[in-house]
């Protein structure tokens, strides 16, 4: 099994900002997205990774930024080794694979969600008063039913605990009308594009959430787009509204903890190797049926 990354050091780089998953240095005109094997589960990462992990979240996100350049620009600069500045080169195995050479962009400070399903949150709040962010939905609909038109369900950027969800209005208060109004068209746009493109590979995505920055006074989309820490992925064959779906992302992961007695406050559990095992696998599943790739 390939090598695990949890962290990265490159000390003639500079100190990283370690997210949850992520390790960003701050290269001046640019930055270093290196995307690490780090697992986290209801918030808290978790001691172990998951092997490959960031090189599929890495795959899978260039994949979907490529395929949709002609709605929204990206921050890619580079996606090769080869191709990022020369004090990099040395730390060639750390980073082929797993890390993008990316544009400074003003973050936009709102997550744009897009749900196509109901799941998740959507289904808790749907159950509560039949809306979903105070978007009212139908009536009768079942945990994992479709939603006809797809909703537009911001939240706020939280840099601890849960995001929280809010109003469309509440949006426009935070980035102005207009930006508010761009980023609902965009998301909706790279979400309906996606699904079409899945569906066709046998693929559901119930749900997805995007970022976007400012460059230059465009908007464009940064960080990562449709991966499996950032959607929901299920498969049309094994779909069935009225329960909650099979995932192709860690839910694996949560499954387990959930059997253990562990309060969800740090530290985290160590994970057995089978369950490490498995989510690797179903990782590599999701990219090779979405990009054909390994």
């Amino acid at each position: 099994m390939e090598k695990v990354i949890l962290k990265t050091e490159m000390p003639d780089v500079g100190a990283p900002r370690r997210g949850k998953v992520r390790d960003i240095y701050d290269l001046g005109d640019y930055l270093l997205l290196v995307v690490t094997d780090r697992v986290s589960a209801f918030d808290v990462v978790l001691p172990g990774g998951i092997p490959g992990k960031g090189k599929v979240l890495t795959a899978i996100s260039v994949f979907w930024f490529r395929m949709m350049e002609d709605i929204v620009g990206n921050h890619i600069i580079a996606t090769d080794v080869k191709d990022f500045p020369q004090a990099l080169h040395k730390y060639r195995e750390t980073l082929e694979g797993r890390s993008l050479l990316v544009k400074k962009a003003k973050v936009v400070p709102v997550e744009c969600i897009v749900r196509g399903y109901l799941s998740g949150s959507g289904w808790k709040s749907y159950r509560e008063d039949g809306a979903v962010c105070g978007i009212k939905l139908p009536a009768g609909l079942l945990e994992s039913s479709k939603i006809e038109q797809p909703v537009f369900t911001p939240s706020t950027k939280a840099e601890a605990g849960h995001d929280i969800n809010i109003p469309f209005d509440e949006m426009k208060k935070i980035v102005g009308d207009n930006t508010a109004l761009k980023l609902k068209d965009l998301t909706l746009k790279i979400y309906e594009r996606a699904r079409d493109y899945a569906q066709k590979k046998g693929i559901i995505i119930a749900d997805t959430k995007m970022e976007f920055g400012i460059l230059n006074d465009q908007v464009i989309i940064i960080d990562e787009l449709l991966t499996p820490d950032s959607s929901r992925f299920w498969s049309v064959k094994k779909y069935a509204p009225g329960k909650s779906q099979d995932s192709f992302d860690k839910q694996i992961v949560r499954d387990y903890l959930l059997t253990l007695d562990w309060d969800q406050t740090p530290p985290g559990p160590e994970l057995p190797p089978d369950i490490v095992k498995k989510t690797s696998e179903r990782y590599q599943e999701i990219l090779r049926i979405l990009t054909g790739t390994k």
